[in-house]
């Protein structure tokens, strides 16, 4: 395992953490589905949270100038993005994000195009704003160029387009299938938007966790043609584990679009936390070196999961995911009933997300969260081994 500021708790210390993956389950099953890391967050960020609760600085969020020059700074180091700060707005998370955009570009009963399997609040999300769900799935693609096994169906996309969609949402790089999207596929996605007059949300929450054979494309960074149609998500929750600390921002790329989003609710920036916007800006600003190292080890732990997988139990269908730590196990072949998720809880000890809240396609899937310590993955795939 990787040496250095990341030192992964034991598994007794974890069992006393107050979060839903920690509390949901009791202490004989290990909880392997939330998607948080089990990783000790970044000294600069404990230091500036310890800072503000020592010095009681817990009001509400006002103005926070910091924020959109943190992330610009950031999107130019990282990805050559070069971001407008003023166009950087705070929202109490993705989620909350998501359904006030779809508030303002779509009407109750407009259509929404997305593909699954996907990230379940996907649903939750189309669900509250009352749009029509278009679902056009990932086709199973064993051969797919990009290797996860999944790839578009573009004659149904466009299909898709032609029908009168008014969004299309985005899950980049993809929950569950750990799918980074390449250039290509993003400029065909801004042109069919573009010919079709369709707004593109870009959820791009999972994007600095992505793996060094793959290359991240912000959608907004592929130039005039993505400014017009596109408006990206995104936090620093995944990245740097601070999920509880509720904020996340919103990004547009043109004045045109800047000037749309002004419908979006004011109180959507005070509703996000004084210390989650902090946090954001620190993270932002002082963890670059936090973050390689978390890659680090995560990279570790996805092909430390496919050795276990190829020497325990083979009928595992795994391919690596190409960013975060979300591993899409295809159980089919280990006659786990309708739902091996649930079967897995029962006779392994072991809690996943059951693939079948991401879609039909998903139904014979666990989603795995491998952010944590090599036992505890050990431990796991040791467990199912000896339950099947």
């Amino acid at each position: 395992m990787s040496e250095g500021q990341i030192k992964i708790p034991s598994l007794a210390l974890l069992q006393t953490h107050r979060s839903e993956k920690w509390r949901a389950f009791p202490h004989e099953i290990l909880p392997l589905p939330v998607a948080e890391m089990d990783f000790p967050v970044a000294e600069p960020i404990r230091q500036i949270l310890s800072e503000m609760v020592t010095t009681s600085d817990l009001g509400y969020l006002g103005s926070i100038p910091e924020l959109g020059p943190s992330f610009a700074g950031f999107a130019k180091r990282r990805w050559s993005w070069t971001v407008n700060p003023d166009y950087v707005r705070v929202a109490t998370d993705v989620g909350v994000a998501v359904v006030e955009l779809l508030r303002v570009f779509t009407k109750p009963g407009q259509k929404v195009l997305f593909s699954s399997p996907v990230y379940q609040n996907f649903y939750t999300w189309m669900r509250e704003t009352q749009v029509e769900m278009v679902d056009v799935p990932f086709k199973v693609d064993p051969s797919s160029p990009d290797g996860t096994g999944w790839s578009h169906d573009w004659e149904a996309i466009e299909s898709a387009y032609k029908n009168g969609i008014k969004v299309h949402m985005l899950c980049s790089p993809h929950n569950p299938l750990g799918k980074v999207y390449t250039r290509e596929e993003l400029l065909r996605i801004t042109a069919l938007a573009n010919e079709h007059n369709v707004v593109v949300i870009s959820d791009e929450i999972h994007a600095p966790l992505t793996f060094k054979e793959s290359i991240f494309i912000p959608f907004l960074s592929l130039g005039e043609a993505s400014a017009k149609v596109g408006v990206t998500v995104t936090a620093s929750s995944k990245g740097w584990n601070t999920a509880g600390l509720k904020c996340a921002i919103i990004i547009s790329q043109s004045e045109k679009m800047h000037e749309k989003l002004s419908a979006l609710p004011p109180a959507l920036h005070y509703r996000a936390s004084l210390l989650g916007a902090f946090a954001t800006v620190t993270a932002f600003e002082k963890c670059d070196d936090w973050l390689d190292e978390a890659i680090k080890i995560l990279d570790e732990n996805r092909n430390l999961l496919a050795n276990l997988i190829s020497s325990r139990i083979p009928a595992i269908g795994y391919a690596p995911p190409h960013a975060s730590y979300l591993a899409w196990l295809d159980m089919s072949k280990l006659d786990l009933g309708d739902d091996p998720g649930k079967a897995l809880t029962e006779r392994a000890k072991v809690a996943f997300n059951s693939g079948h809240i991401y879609g039909a396609l998903g139904k014979d899937h666990v989603r795995l969260n491998f952010a944590t310590s090599p036992a505890i993955i050990t431990e796991a795939i040791e467990r199912i081994a000896r339950a099947l």
